[in-house]
C-alpha cells in the first residue's frame, strides 16, 4: 500500500515482512522459545517473592518484632512479585492462550493477580490478627503490607488479556485492508498504522517510525489497536479501486 510520502526515519524490525495467519491453528509470534524463557524467569521471580513472604511470616512468629526487617521483606516481596507479573504478561504476548479453554485462559492471563494474593494476603491477615504486634508498629507494618498487596494485584491483572482468536482477528483485519501483514508504529504510540505518512504519527514530535508485523507491534510495544484514520483511508481506497 503506497504512502504519499514521509520524511521520518523508518526502522524495519527484523523479520518485518510477516506472513498470513491460519485462524484455526495459530498466530505469528516472535519466538515461542523466547516466550518459554520469559515464563521461566517470571516463575523464578514469583517463587522468590513467596520466599520473602515466608521469611516475613517467620519473623512474625518470633517476637520481639523488627519492624524495619518486616518492611524490607515486604518491599522485596513486592519487587519480585511485580517483576514476575511484568515478565509473565510479556510472555503471554509472545504466546497467547485460546479463549476456547476458559479456565486455562483465565489462569494464564491473570496468574500475576493470583500470585499477588498468595504472596501478600496471608501475610496481611497474620499481621492484623497478631496479638503481639500492637499500636503504631502494627499500623505501620499493616499499612505497608496492604499497599503492597494492592500494588502487586493491580500490576498482576491483565486488563486487556491477549488470545489466539483476538490476534488472528487483528492480523486478518490488517491483511483485508492492506493486502499484507505490515504496519507502522512509534515508540510512544498506542495504535499501529497502515500508512507511514498517517498524520497521527508523521508529526514534528515524531523522529522515528517503526515498521513490521502486527505481532511485532504487539510483542515489542504492546500495541493492539489499529488506527481508525488509517482504516477509514484504506476502506476508501479499496472502494475507489473496486469502482
Amino acid at each position: 500500500m503506497a504512502d504519499k510520502g514521509t520524511k521520518k526515519k523508518l526502522t524495519r524490525v527484523d523479520g518485518g515482512a510477516g506472513t498470513s495467519v491460519n485462524r484455526e491453528t495459530s498466530v505469528p509470534t516472535i519466538d515461542k522459545g523466547k516466550a518459554r524463557g520469559t515464563r521461566i524467569f517470571a516463575i523464578i521471580m514469583f517463587i522468590v517473592a513467596i520466599g520473602f513472604e515466608i521469611g516475613a511470616i517467620a519473623l512474625l512468629q518470633n517476637p520481639p518484632f523488627n519492624s524495619t526487617g518486616l518492611i524490607i521483606l515486604i518491599v522485596a516481596d513486592l519487587i519480585f512479585a511485580v517483576t514476575g507479573s511484568v515478565l509473565w504478561k510479556k510472555a503471554n504476548r509472545f504466546d497467547p492462550a485460546s479463549e476456547k479453554d476458559k479456565i486455562k485462559f483465565f489462569i494464564q492471563n491473570q496468574l500475576g493477580l493470583i500470585i499477588a494474593l498468595i504472596a501478600f494476603l496471608p501475610l496481611v491477615i497474620l499481621i492484623f490478627t497478631n496479638k503481639d504486634l500492637k499500636g503504631k508498629q502494627k499500623s505501620l507494618v499493616g499499612a505497608v503490607a496492604v499497599i503492597a498487596l494492592i500494588i502487586a494485584s493491580v500490576a498482576g491483572i491483565d486488563f486487556n488479556p491477549p488470545s489466539v482468536e483476538k490476534y488472528a482477528d487483528q492480523v486478518a483485519r490488517v491483511e483485508s485492508l492492506s493486502g499484507a501483514n505490515h504496519v507502522y508504529w512509534t515508540k510512544s504510540g498506542r495504535s499501529y498504522h497502515l500508512y507511514s505518512d498517517c498524520s497521527y504519527i508523521n508529526t514534528d514530535r515524531t523522529t522515528e517510525i517503526f515498521e513490521g508485523t502486527v505481532a511485532q507491534a504487539r510483542e515489542l510495544k504492546n500495541i493492539t489497536d489499529l488506527c481508525d484514520r488509517c482504516a477509514n483511508r484504506a476502506e476508501k481506497e479499496k472502494g475507489a479501486v473496486q469502482e
